[in-house]
């Protein structure tokens, strides 16, 4: 299967050959381009604060998350990340415990609009905050913003999801086995990244990790999200309207 095999090929004159599972060699992958849509901290006007050094970290994993909060078309996303950065500041004065820690920056290192702009967050250098315990150490925190429980991702937010993780894997020469999601590293404490963004990372391999792939062997992901799971939100992101109260 994919993830535990040796994958070799010649792409572009480059040779690319990477063995996945337990006790592995660092991945090396052929160059992958910066995904498009990049909105770099500068752009957005990030404002953080200094982060102690203590926190860095070795990145190990890419971790997909989603923000948990319904997502409406009259959202900016631009304010939302900007938002969060200064809340994570005024945790210890808004938020009850155990959830009043002091988050110097962005939780996450990258977080996804629904239109696919991939915004930039914390430093790569620095390990992520989260309200599960797990251990933080060595994990990328990408978030897609939205409710997966209740709307489904764009097509536009999947595709920058699964370029960003391969060009993370690429930089950070990680194999697909660092591909995770929050509710398989805190196991039971969470549903995130929502039921309708996780049925793309089940099965061995998930096509998630398939699209991932092929990005990493220089080919295009045919991605097709498929139609609405049994029970399941049927509406996407990019569709749901603010309900007049």
């Amino acid at each position: 299967m994919l993830n535990r095999v040796w994958l070799g090929a010649a792409i572009a004159g480059v040779l690319l050959t990477t063995e996945i599972g337990l006790g592995a060699e660092p991945a090396r992958w052929a160059e992958v381009a910066r995904p498009p849509k990049f909105v770099s901290t500068e752009e957005w006007g990030s404002q953080p604060d200094p982060i102690p050094d203590e926190r860095r970290h070795t990145p190990k994993y890419v971790t997909l998350h989603h923000a948990g909060v319904l997502w409406t078309a009259d959202r900016d996303p631009v304010q939302f990340v900007r938002n969060m950065q200064a809340w994570g500041k005024r945790r210890p004065e808004i938020e009850e415990p155990p959830r009043n820690t002091y988050w110097p920056d962005l939780p996450y290192h990258f977080l996804i609009a629904p239109d696919g702009r991939i915004f930039e967050g914390r430093s790569l250098d620095y390990e992520p905050e989260s309200n599960t315990p797990y251990e933080l150490t060595g994990h990328l925190g990408v978030e897609l913003m939205g409710n997966f429980e209740e709307q489904r991702p764009s097509p536009a937010q999947v595709e920058s999801a699964v370029r960003l993780v391969a060009w993370l894997l690429a930089k950070s020469e990680l194999p697909l086995e660092a591909i995770s999601t929050h509710r398989s590293v805190a196991k039971g404490q969470t549903t995130c990244p929502g039921r309708d963004f996780a049925r793309y990372f089940n099965g061995d391999p998930g096509q998630f990790e398939t699209w991932v792939a092929a990005v990493l062997q220089g080919e295009q992901p045919h991605i097709d999200l498929g139609p609405p799971l049994e029970n399941g939100p049927t509406e996407l992101i990019t569709a749901t309207k603010r309900k007049d109260k």
